[in-house]
């Protein structure tokens, strides 16, 4: 079996974990909060935003070596190094290290136990997910009003 496929199955399944569990964190976070605040010392609700935390880190470590890989393996087919450098490379490289980079605060013990700051990491690791959401929601939009041949005439 060559590489290839392999890495196919690995993303595959980076795109589940992301859909069904990292897209779904803010309002497990915020569920969390509401429990803590109503409910005070009644649940064990840091038990479980330590869960949380040490989830978005190893997620954060997946998808960092995930990527790595595919720029080793295929560069042609990963556009990081265009990206980085292209028009909206300040977008681009505050997304990377919000996804990225920004997790790994959370093995401070101090920050890591805080419920906005981890609710604040989830945001910045999906602000991507967010702006091309926003996006595609305006350019569908303002597409409503172009004629039927495209042009603005």
């Amino acid at each position: 079996m060559s590489r290839k496929p392999k890495m196919e199955v690995y993303k595959r399944i980076i795109e589940i974990v992301d859909a069904n569990l990292i897209n779904g964190l803010i309002p497990i976070i915020l569920t969390l909060l509401l429990i803590e605040l109503f409910f005070k010392n009644r649940f064990e609700t840091k038990k479980v935003l330590n869960l949380v935390r040490w989830m978005i880190i190893g997620y954060a470590i997946i998808n960092g070596v995930y990527m790595l890989i595919e720029m080793v393996i295929s560069p042609e087919e990963f556009e990081f190094i265009n990206r980085t450098t292209g028009s909206y490379k300040i977008a681009y490289w505050i997304m990377i290290l919000s996804a990225f980079i920004f997790p790994f605060t959370l093995l401070i013990k101090n920050l890591g136990s805080k419920f906005l700051y981890i609710l604040f990491v989830v945001f910045s690791m999906n602000i991507g997910f967010y702006f091309e959401r926003f996006v595609i929601i305006v350019t569908s939009y303002h597409r409503d009003y172009l004629t039927e041949n495209g042009s603005i005439l």
